[in-house]
């Protein structure tokens, strides 16, 4: 069966506003389904690493809060810790980073709750119905507390997964430290000597000391401190680190559809995407790309397996950037065509592999009826 993913594009006439569009195109999808009263509300977002200006604005997360409270409910923003370098490693130093970036209670009229506590230890050990990949996913306990789940997502690239959309916002996101450390730990990073430089900027972004370089400046990487959690894979502009097992975002993808099945299965759940600013790389990088499309517009469903196929078939259908990296790739000596921006942008990605996992393990449909609001 397919499902219905609401849509509105990001023109805002004078008496109009994108903040009122996002409020009605909620709504429109349904929102007001979901008996809200009296009860708590995690909306998952990604906070953003300082230094990126590509994450989503704090005003969205006010009006999706906003639309909440007239709704009865209780709201909260809500991220998991990282596995790696950076702001977002420990609840304190998260909270801080989400303020620095406009997340407060004052500008988004909610508090902000890190979901798996100080250290990223306090998850819940969640099963997996029909999953190959994970039995058990550990995912951060406030999550898992809260009576409503709502997935507020930033469309964009993604290094290792091809994009991220709901399903990574669901599943990698709110996965504790352990869960993340779980979904990555299937491949690990390995460097071509030829093309590395000696920047050093590999070993900048691993939490782990897993990168060390030898005489002739080269970086090498310790596979036994590594955790495969592909930051390094990102943060190199030469080409030189490539992952080995060439399944490992295969089984990525899958872990975190596994993941995010743990998170919304049999819960009242929402998820609204916005395509814009869709730099090639993920938000956790503290800096972000020119993006590599054109901005697209505002997505709504109550399935997050359609939400990402429709998100990315609007993707597909736009002109590359100019002087993106998806710019630069198809205009590189060599070009291989895959008729797909985020594969062409990221070549040893596949998203497909994800969404076709969630059919199979009944998280949503990829089948969907676009339905315009204007």
């Amino acid at each position: 069966m397919s499902s219905k993913v609401y849509f509105s594009d990001l023109r805002a006439l004078p008496g109009t506003d994108l903040l009122g569009k996002l409020k009605k195109l909620i709504r429109a999808a349904g929102i007001g389904q979901i008996d809200f009263e009296n009860k708590m509300v995690a909306i998952k977002i990604h906070f953003g690493e300082p230094g990126n200006l590509s994450y989503l604005r704090p005003n969205y997360a006010k009006a999706v809060a906003d639309v909440i409270k007239d709704l009865g409910g209780k709201p909260f923003l809500t991220d998991c810790n990282t596995l790696y370098v950076g702001r977002r490693k420990n609840a304190l130093d998260h909270i801080d980073a989400a303020y620095e970036n406009g997340f407060t209670p004052y500008s988004t009229g909610c508090q902000v709750i890190i979901a798996d506590g100080l250290k990223g230890t306090d998850d819940v050990a969640v099963p997996v119905a029909g999953g190959s990949y994970v039995k058990e996913a550990k995912i951060g306990r406030a999550i898992m507390d809260a009576d409503v789940f709502i997935s507020l997502n930033h469309f964009k690239g993604h290094e290792s997964t091809g994009f991220g959309g709901a399903i990574k916002n669901i599943g990698m996101g709110c996965g504790s430290r352990a869960g993340k450390m779980e979904q990555h730990n299937a491949g690990k990073p390995t460097v071509n000597e030829e093309l590395c430089r000696g920047c050093h900027v590999c070993a900048k972004n691993c939490a782990h000391d897993a990168i060390s370089f030898g005489a002739d400046r080269k970086a090498s990487i310790d596979h036994n401190k590594c955790v495969g959690c592909g930051r390094c894979l990102g943060a190199c502009n030469f080409d030189a680190i490539y992952n080995e097992n060439y399944s490992a975002n295969a089984e990525l993808n899958c872990k975190m559809a596994e993941y995010a099945k743990a998170v919304v299965d049999g819960r009242p759940q929402f998820h609204i995407s916005l395509v814009i600013d869709v730099s090639p790389y993920c938000d956790c990088h503290a800096e972000n790309d020119v993006p590599i499309i054109p901005d697209v517009g505002m997505f709504a469903s109550f399935d997050p397996v359609a939400l990402d196929q429709a998100c990315a078939d609007a993707c597909n259908k736009m002109p590359p950037m100019p002087g993106s990296l998806l710019d630069d790739h198809i205009h590189a000596e060599g070009f291989v065509d895959h008729h797909d921006h985020f594969t062409n942008t990221s070549p040893e990605t596949d998203w497909k592999v994800c969404l076709e996992h969630c059919e199979e393990i009944g998280l949503g449909s990829r089948e969907y009826e676009l339905i315009t609001v204007k």
